[in-house]
């Protein structure tokens, strides 16, 4: 039985990956902002199998409140073999460019707070966890049409490579997901195509990323042939170009 921690659990992402989870009969603690919706999720997932579920309301943009959720988390499931922190927001760029508080509170949600919620997980993982973190492929590259997103999963991840290398030597695992573009009420006013995911696609990539101990995982997979040719893209060229 897995002890799982999810962090921004009412996300799509989150809830594909918890229904996988359920029906290894794992146990959850669900963490997000609104309480109904968390109940909900627990309900559906004992529903589906899992051996317990429990839930705290957080605000993930107080910083200060980390701790107790930790702490509470830690002691309901006795211990932490898995911590998925899929929070996050998806900022509209032209009110960043006009908008520096705004724009800074954006930072904040998806990536200063992300960065202290790993910080201070880390000194409770023990050998054979995984804490695993939900970035994305917009940080590999500036680009006008996202960069303060971007530059805000840009420090996750750059954050997320350093410790994954000084976990790694007591056995806990540091998984960064650079998911490309996914189906998501997030996403719902965007265009789709051939090249977006489903949340279920997009959780099955992060549960064998997670059983295989990786590192990284661009999901889909083709993602990280894409994101290789934009970043080495000459910069004469790509200030030029629109992405």
């Amino acid at each position: 039985m897995k002890k799982v921690l999810i962090i921004g659990a009412t996300s799509a992402i989150a809830v594909a990956v918890a229904r996988r989870l359920s029906a290894r009969a794992a146990a959850f603690h669900l963490v997000g902002r609104s309480e109904e919706r968390l109940m909900d999720l627990a309900a559906d997932l004992s529903v589906r199998g899992a051996h317990a579920v429990t839930v705290s309301v957080l605000n993930i943009a107080d910083l200060s409140a980390h701790e107790a959720m930790i702490e509470t988390a830690t002691r309901n499931l006795g211990g932490l073999d898995i911590v998925l922190i899929a929070h996050g927001t998806l900022p509209v760029q032209a009110t960043c460019d006009t908008d520096t508080t705004y724009a800074l509170q954006e930072f904040h949600i998806n990536g200063t707070a992300t960065i202290a919620l790993s910080n201070r997980l880390a000194p409770v993982l023990t050998p054979g966890s995984t804490l695993a973190v939900i970035s994305s492929v917009a940080g590999d590259r500036g680009r006008a049409s996202n960069y303060l997103y971007g530059s805000a999963k840009a420090a996750v991840s750059a954050y997320l490579s350093g410790l994954s290398q000084r976990l790694f030597k007591a056995g806990i695992n540091v998984l960064t997901i650079k998911p490309g573009f996914v189906d998501t009420p997030m996403t719902a006013s965007f265009k789709k195509g051939a090249m977006w995911a489903t949340p279920d696609q997009v959780a099955a990539g992060i549960l064998t990323a997670i059983d295989k101990r990786r590192s990284m995982a661009y999901l889909p997979s083709f993602w990280y042939v894409i994101m290789k040719i934009i970043v080495n893209i000459p910069e004469f060229v790509f200030r030029r170009i629109r992405l």
